[in-house]
C-alpha cells in the first residue's frame, strides 16, 4: 500500500480531517523542529515554535495550493518566518551538546574532541547572521534546493547562492583559525 502524498492528505486537512494533519504532523515534525532548533538555539524555542508551524498549517490549510509549491517547501516557510519573527524579539540561546547515540561507547579522548568539535561547529553557525545561518541549514541539513530555499526565504536563487558562499566562507575561515 503505497503512502498517501502530503498534496493528497493536505486535501483532507483542509475539509478539516485530523487523522491527515496527524500523519503530516508525524511525517515532517521531526525536521521543523530541528530546522527550528539549529535556528533558534533553543530547545523550549524549537518546540514552541515547531508546534506553531503546526498550528499555522491547520488554521491556513486553505491556502496552501498544490501544484505550485511542495508541501515541505511551503512548511518550511512558515517555520522560516516564525524563526525570523522570534528571532527580531530576542536573541537565541547557545545550543545544548548533542546526546552520545545509545549504544556506542568511543573512547573517553575521542568523545572530548568530537564534543570539542561540534561545540566549535555551533559556535561558528550561531556566529553567522541570521540569514546565512538558515539559508546554509535549509540546503545542507534540510537537503532542499537553491530553488526551494530561495522560496522559503522569500528571496531569488542567485541571492540564496550569495548567502551561501558567504556563509560556506565565513564557517570556514572561523573553523581554520586556531
Amino acid at each position: 500500500m503505497q503512502a498517501e502524498s502530503d498534496d493528497a492528505l493536505m486535501e483532507r486537512v483542509k475539509a478539516r480531517d485530523q487523522a491527515a494533519f496527524n500523519r503530516l504532523l508525524s511525517r515532517h515534525l521531526s525536521a521543523i523542529h530541528g530546522y527550528v532548533m539549529r535556528i533558534t538555539h533553543s530547545h523550549a524555542d524549537a518546540d514552541e515554535l515547531a508546534q506553531e508551524t503546526f498550528l499555522r498549517v491547520w488554521e491556513r490549510a486553505a491556502s496552501y495550493r498544490p501544484g505550485k509549491v511542495r508541501f515541505s517547501t511551503w512548511l518550511h516557510r512558515i517555520a522560516h518566518n516564525l524563526c525570523m519573527d522570534e528571532f527580531r524579539r530576542k536573541h537565541p540561546e547557545s545550543l545544548e551538546d548533542p546526546d552520545v547515540l545509545a549504544g556506542q561507547q568511543p573512547a573517553p579522548e575521542r568523545i572530548l574532541a568530537n564534543r570539542q568539535r561540534v561545540d566549535r561547529l555551533d559556535q561558528a553557525l550561531a556566529a553567522l547572521p541570521v540569514s546565512q545561518r538558515s539559508a546554509l541549514l535549509l540546503t545542507e541539513v534540510q537537503g532542499f534546493s537553491s530553488q526551494q530555499v530561495a522560496d522559503i526565504m522569500n528571496l531569488g536563487v542567485r541571492a540564496v547562492e550569495s548567502l551561501l558562499a558567504r556563509a560556506r566562507r565565513r564557517l570556514r575561515e572561523q573553523l581554520l583559525e586556531p
